[in-house]
């Protein structure tokens, strides 16, 4: 699981007005509430305390430490260093410097989880995320590809694995936060879609292999 996890300025939409500023308010809150870095934590923490009980949130804390926490620490340092735009890295050209660094964190935290003993599935998780930061990487070098979808639906994809079809329930909460990165105007719905379906297939299928 991991857009380890990144939105630039908001727009001013064209007219302002109750429906718009409702619309804004809940978009940034999703963005917020549902970024990378709580996805991450949230999956790697709540599946590993379901599955293994204490130790198992122990290694999804380890595992969501260098895939999410360490990344958003150094991103957030840049940001008030004024090198980084913003927390989601709205900035294309940035994005493509930033995702390398944080692959090298998640490559950190996967090793200490396999030569640490953690439960496999626990550590297919990080791998699965990983490789979703792959292709994520390479595309970002044409197309701002959302992270935010990517992640969410690498989660859910995980998630139905490990639990079944009812977790794809979860779909839901990735379109409210497309949905969010459009009205942002930090993502078109093509972006969003593409994270969404990226995300899907390859944490999936990786995790499915792996696990």
């Amino acid at each position: 699981m991991t857009q380890t996890p990144l939105a630039s300025t908001v727009s001013a939409p064209e007219q302002d007005g109750p429906e718009t500023d409702t619309a804004l308010r809940w978009a940034r809150f999703l963005t917020r509430a549902v970024d990378p870095t709580n996805i991450v934590l949230g999956v790697m923490l709540g599946f590993g305390a379901v599955r293994y009980g204490l130790s198992g949130a122990v290694w999804g804390l380890v595992g969501a430490l260098f895939s999410a926490v360490l990344p958003q620490l150094g991103i957030t340092a840049g940001v008030r260093r004024g090198r980084v735009g913003d927390r989601y890295v709205g900035d294309r050209a940035r994005r493509v410097v930033i995702l390398p660094l944080i692959m090298v964190s998640v490559g950190v935290g996967l090793a200490l989880m396999y030569f640490g003993g953690a439960p496999r599935p626990l550590t297919a998780m990080i791998l699965g995320q990983f490789a979703t930061m792959v292709p994520v990487t390479a595309i970002t070098t044409r197309w701002k590809i959302s992270i935010h979808t990517s992640a969410g639906g690498g989660a859910v994809a995980m998630l139905a694995v490990a639990f079944g079809a009812w977790a794809l329930l979860g779909y839901a909460v990735v379109a409210a936060v497309g949905w969010s990165r459009v009205v942002l105007r930090d993502h078109t719905r093509a972006q969003c879609l593409a994270g969404a379906v990226l995300g899907s297939l390859v944490a999936g299928s990786v995790f499915w292999a792996a696990r």
